[in-house]
């Protein structure tokens, strides 16, 4: 593929050719306005200087019947004239020259963003070799397509994958909403045709049926947890927080789900510590990650929750008993859309956007997030700057 551009740099002329060009034509053109006024007032400008700038006389001879005549030029005078004709004519000059070469200038500069735009859409557009496109004139510009190309290319591949695990993910929640509301409707119909059911009977199946109402609930939770994260600008309002308060006030929300499946948790967090920063966002933050915690926990077991000043800022972490986590599925821990558990049958794990928020929330606080898990031990550690 040919670039236009490319040929053109090669056929431009040198500065100094260029400039002298442009004084003969200069000089050409001034010449031939003198000559064309001249002709077309019968010799007017000839006749002009002629009388201004010489003069004439008679000689006879001794005899006194031969005469000759002289005519004398003002050489002073016409070194004058023609010092002012080149002043005059420099002036003009040089100001059709600005003129002309700032036209000149702008329609050549306009010309080329053009044919580097069209060479830009050609190369973002076809899969071709950047040289094909911007020759070898143009390292700095082609080095700096191919990375921009590259990282487009990366981008959109990762939001292709993203949107392929979302839709996956709302195509399996889709499905499961139908297990728990099938269970739902079908031992309600139980009770409804049987109202003298046993007592025994009947309490068994309305526990059946709440604990499978409960999953439905948090399926559609789940669906507004990826409506939420796609349509949500977080923003932060900053407060000093008692992050001790916070935390208690969290341990006795979980209270219910910890009874449940026999684990506790241990606060270790100083009363007087407080944080800078969003306490609706943050509570969310610590929301997720305990979620987390607990859904994966082994029965009967202690989450442990501590908080202590470090050189970087305040460090808080969430320390639970469970499953080891794979170090490869720990580098997308707080990706979007990752789900630990694979299989979709179980009831742990949500929409996989819960860590991911809180990843942004916490680096929107100039803060970091990481997670370690070995030896059946998984700790997640957040550091948040504490002070204003």
């Amino acid at each position: 593929m040919k670039n236009n551009l490319h040929l053109k740099s090669e056929k431009q002329m040198t500065p100094g050719a260029r400039t002298a060009l442009w004084v003969l034509g200069g000089i050409f053109i001034f010449a031939l306005a003198i000559y064309s006024v001249d002709t077309l007032f019968n010799g007017l400008v000839l006749e002009w200087l002629q009388k201004r700038y010489t003069s004439s006389f008679t000689h006879w001879d001794t005899t006194g019947e031969m005469a000759y005549y002289y005519e004398l030029l003002d050489w002073h005078g016409m070194k004058l004239l023609a010092l002012l004709f080149l002043a005059v004519f420099t002036l003009i000059w040089l100001f059709v020259l600005f003129f002309v070469t700032r036209y000149y200038s702008r329609k050549k500069v306009g010309s080329a963003v053009s044919d580097i735009a069209s060479d830009i859409r050609d190369y973002m557009a076809e899969d071709v070799e950047v040289q094909e496109i911007f020759g070898g004139n143009y390292g700095e510009i082609s080095t700096q397509m191919v990375e921009i190309k590259a990282a487009m290319q990366r981008h959109e591949q990762i939001l292709k994958e993203e949107a392929s695990r979302k839709n996956d993910l709302i195509t399996y929640l889709a499905h499961d909403l139908k297990t728990p509301l099938t269970s739902v409707i079908g031992y309600l119909s139980l009770m409804d045709e049987a109202p003298d059911m046993p007592e025994a009977q009947k309490a068994r199946y309305v526990h059946i049926t709440l604990d499978k109402a409960c999953r439905l609930e948090k399926l559609i939770n789940e669906f507004f947890e990826i409506t939420r994260y796609n349509l949500q600008q977080i923003i932060l309002e900053k407060e000093t927080i008692d992050l001790y308060y916070m935390l208690v006030q969290m341990t006795d929300e979980f209270y219910p789900v910890l009874s449940a499946r026999g684990n506790t948790i241990r606060l270790s967090v100083g009363e007087d510590m407080t944080v800078y920063g969003d306490s609706e966002k943050l509570a969310r933050v610590f929301n997720n990650i305990l979620k987390n915690a607990v859904s994966y926990s082994y029965e009967n077991t202690e989450i442990e929750i501590g908080a202590e000043k470090v050189e970087d800022g305040l460090k808080i972490t969430f320390r639970n008993r469970g499953k080891t986590i794979a170090r490869e599925k720990l580098e997308f821990l707080f990706e979007k859309f990752f789900r630990m558990d694979e299989a979709r049958a179980t009831h742990t794990g949500g929409a996989g956007l819960g860590l991911a928020i809180a990843k942004e929330i916490v680096t929107l606080h100039g803060g970091t997030i990481t997670a370690e898990s070995e030896n059946e031990v998984t700790t997640f550690c957040v550091i948040l700057p504490e002070g204003l």
